[in-house]
C-alpha cells in the first residue's frame, strides 16, 4: 500500500473540512470549536504555528490530522480523520506514525490529544503507539471529549 503523507496546501481546505465533518456527524455533532477550526484552518491552525497533513492514497486525499500549538514544546494532535471508504487499510496508523516522527524531529517534549471513549478503535490506536491517559481538565472546548492522552517524546 502506497500512502504518502503531504503537508497542507490551500487546495486541500475542503478536504480537511469534509473529512472531519463526516466523522463528527457520524459519531457526534459539529461543535462551535470544530466550525472555527475547520472553516478557517489557515488562520486558526496554520497561522498560529500549527500544522496540517494529509494522507494521499491512489491519487486521492483520504485522511488528515492537525497539530495545534500548546506551547513551544507541546502540540495537540487533533482533527484526525480517514475517509470511511478507506478505513481498515491502516491509513490512520500511517498518519499517527508520521505525526510522532514529526514531533520527534521537531524536538517537541510531548504530543497531547483529546478523544472520546465512544471511539474505541481510535483509543486502541493511540495506546498502541504509547499514548497514555492523563487527567482531563474541566474547561474543555469540546463536549465529546471525555479522555485526554499524551505521548512523551523526551
Amino acid at each position: 500500500m502506497a500512502v504518502s503523507i503531504i503537508p497542507y496546501e490551500s487546495i486541500h481546505s475542503k478536504d480537511f473540512y469534509d473529512l472531519n465533518v463526516a466523522w463528527l456527524k457520524k459519531y457526534f455533532y459539529v461543535e462551535e470549536k470544530d466550525k472555527e477550526l475547520l472553516t478557517d484552518c489557515e488562520n486558526t491552525i496554520l497561522k498560529k504555528n500549527g500544522h496540517i497533513f494529509f494522507a494521499k492514497y491512489e491519487g486521492k486525499i483520504v485522511g488528515c490530522f492537525s497539530f495545534l500549538k500548546v506551547n513551544a514544546t507541546s502540540f495537540e494532535l487533533g482533527k484526525m480523520a480517514v475517509n470511511e471508504k478507506y478505513q481498515g487499510l491502516k491509513i490512520g496508523q500511517e498518519l499517527l506514525k508520521f505525526a510522532i516522527r514529526f514531533g520527534e524531529k521537531s524536538d517537541w517534549d510531548k504530543i497531547i490529544l483529546y478523544s472520546s471513549t465512544k471511539l474505541p478503535h481510535a483509543l486502541y490506536l493511540y495506546r498502541k503507539y504509547n499514548f497514555v491517559e492523563v487527567p482531563l481538565e474541566t474547561d474543555l472546548p469540546y463536549a465529546r471529549s471525555d479522555i485526554k492522552m499524551e505521548l512523551q517524546l523526551k
